[in-house]
């Protein structure tokens, strides 16, 4: 019976291939906080003040921008503390 295990491995070029993709990729993720937090911050401070405001278009791009500015420094400060 054939033992595969017992074998040279061939196509060595691939092998090295695959392994060299496979490397933790945990520096691309940084900074992504930032933008989640500022567009989520963003939509909830436009909810808020469109319904409290009743629709009044000044206040609730106020409030668009307070909720943006918030969610930008919490997702600095995520960023910040994961690292």
């Amino acid at each position: 019976m054939a033992r595969s295990h017992h074998r040279k491995k061939h196509k060595e070029h691939l092998r090295q291939f695959k392994h060299t993709h496979e490397k933790s990729t945990s520096s691309t993720a940084k900074g992504k906080a930032v933008w989640v937090f500022t567009i989520g911050g963003a939509i909830v401070g436009l909810m808020i003040t469109y319904f409290a405001a009743k629709g009044n278009i000044p206040w609730t791009l106020a409030g668009l921008l307070a909720g943006a500015i918030l969610g930008f420094i919490a997702g600095k400060k995520l960023d910040k503390t994961a690292v």
